[in-house]
């Protein structure tokens, strides 16, 4: 994928934290009922995605956090953790 199209699915892309409050919202939709099939059908659909956003945004949390644990402090000795 070229840079250009990175920089547009980023900019596209919510936040974290605007996903998983988005996503608490539509639940609380569902929940309430109330609605129709279609909207009901559309409003899991969405949550879908934004649970997926949700996931991208900790596996790429884990991966850092996991590369900064690997990555040696002073020189070549190893974390002492």
């Amino acid at each position: 994928m070229g840079r250009v199209a990175e920089d547009k699915e980023t900019a596209d892309k919510p936040s974290y934290e605007q996903a998983r409050d988005e996503l608490a919202d539509v639940v609380r939709r569902l929940e309430a009922g109330g609605l129709t099939l279609e909207e009901s059908l559309a409003l899991w659909e969405r949550g879908e995605r934004l649970a997926a956003v949700c996931e991208e945004w900790l596996e790429g949390a884990r991966a850092r956090l996991a590369a900064a644990l690997d990555r040696p402090e002073n020189g070549d000795a190893p974390a002492p953790f």
